[in-house]
């Protein structure tokens, strides 16, 4: 889960960068500037999330068999 964690933060960085060129000659500088903090918030936000609260990689997810009872 640890890949995907980081996987996320360099996609939403990347997100980040090219919304900050796009927005660069629509918007003023103050809220181009909080757009871009908000998507780098949700991306440590996430990241952070998925880290910890990821599943292990190593995890055995499997269903436990019952015996039958006659």
């Amino acid at each position: 889960m640890t890949i995907a964690a980081i996987v996320f933060v360099i996609f939403l960085l990347a997100v980040a960068a090219i919304t900050f060129f796009v927005m660069k000659k629509a918007v003023k500088m103050a809220i181009r500037a909080a757009v871009v903090a908000l998507i780098l918030l949700i991306a440590v936000v996430g990241g952070i999330s998925l880290w910890m609260f990821g599943i292990d990689g190593n995890s055995n997810n499997r269903a436990v068999p019952t015996k039958k009872s006659r």
